[in-house]
């Protein structure tokens, strides 16, 4: 398919994980003219080296002040999503009804493309799911995890949106867990838990021998935050048609793979009473909101990626070990982080 140059992109949630792996993509990109990052909260492209940006203050749960940032944009890029921290109104607010209002957004200004950030967690974490998923498998709400719920209600929200503006061409990137240096706990994870890692990481690695112990063998599928950007910017310039695209990168890790990086020394477990567990646990009554990623290790979500290399011509780059490693060792570049 050929590809499009001279494009104005306009980016919501651009200091998140997925912003530090888009924009400096965006920055370097001669088909890209212009781009608008939009945020909440106050932040100065050129200090990240983003000359081509020009930062507007926005909340998309203001359809208003969208519209207006988006004005002359050829590409919509959504990426701002509450992840945890917010009260149920509040997230429900930002994540749903502000991934709408920027579709909306994108149209009305006449934006040619939309590009959303989804999630393996749109398919949920079904006993029935196969492992190797392809774009072809339904996306189903999750039992408890609201994260998941609202990945696969949007989706399915943002197909009668587009079945309903068919002159904008509607893209939807779904990645596993999202490691590097920006990760900051990760895409799918509790905000914290990698830096927390990496201290883990550190202090037993000053031990004079590995702690043995016990570990689940359960599989966990990654990609890095660059090759997500990577993908991210195939959709920006069309390189393939629209429509759902799996990505991750070409291995699958192991809890025992993960236990072993942090310098513990794993004594692997089946995994199968350990998934019986967590698909009880996430049974339980009252679960706070980060109880409720237990449901995540209920059934492996392993996805098939052929899509994106055969169709949107993207491979990754950047192995699934190398990607945790990456967010083990480098600690995540100062400055603000609207939420993903």
């Amino acid at each position: 398919m050929t590809t499009e140059s001279d494009l104005t992109v306009a980016v919501t949630g651009p200091t998140g994980t997925f912003g530090f792996g888009l924009l400096p993509l965006l920055q370097s990109d001669g088909r890209v003219d212009r781009v608008v990052g939009v945020a909440r909260r106050p932040f100065d492209p050129a200090a990240q080296g983003w000359t081509k940006m020009t930062y507007r203050q926005g909340d998309v749960r203001d359809a208003e002040t969208l519209t207006e940032a988006f004005d002359g944009a050829d590409v919509v890029v959504h990426l701002a999503f509450l992840v945890v921290g917010g009260d149920e109104e509040t997230t429900r607010g930002i994540n749903v009804e502000g991934t709408l209002n920027t579709f909306r957004a994108a149209a009305a200004v006449g934006a040619r493309r939309f590009v959303y950030a989804s999630s393996v967690a749109a398919y949920g974490f079904h006993r029935d799911n196969p492992v190797g998923m392809t774009e072809d498998w339904p996306t189903r709400p999750a039992g408890r995890l609201s994260y998941a719920r609202e990945k696969a209600e949007l989706e399915a929200l943002l197909a009668a949106e587009s079945a309903a503006h068919p002159e904008i061409d509607l893209y939807l990137l779904r990645p596993p867990i999202v490691l590097g240096p920006h990760a900051l706990g990760a895409k799918q994870l509790p905000r914290g838990l990698a830096p927390l890692a990496r201290l883990l990481q550190s202090s037993l690695r000053r031990l004079p021998f590995p702690i043995p112990v016990t570990v689940p063998d359960l599989p966990v599928q990654v990609v890095h935050e660059d090759d997500v950007g990577r993908a991210l910017v195939q959709c920006v310039v069309a390189a393939g048609p629209p429509g759902a695209y799996n990505i991750a990168a070409d291995e699958v890790l192991s809890t025992v793979d993960i236990a072993r990086e942090l310098g513990l020394l794993p004594v692997p477990l089946p995994g199968t009473p350990a998934r019986r567990a967590a698909w009880l646990a996430a049974r339980l009554p009252g679960l706070p909101s980060v109880g409720q990623w237990v449901e995540a290790a209920a059934h492996p979500a392993v996805m098939d990626t052929t899509r994106a290399r055969t169709e949107l011509d993207w491979v990754p780059r950047v192995s699934a070990l190398e990607a945790l490693r990456d967010s083990l060792r480098r600690p995540a570049a100062s400055g603000p982080a609207e939420p993903r």
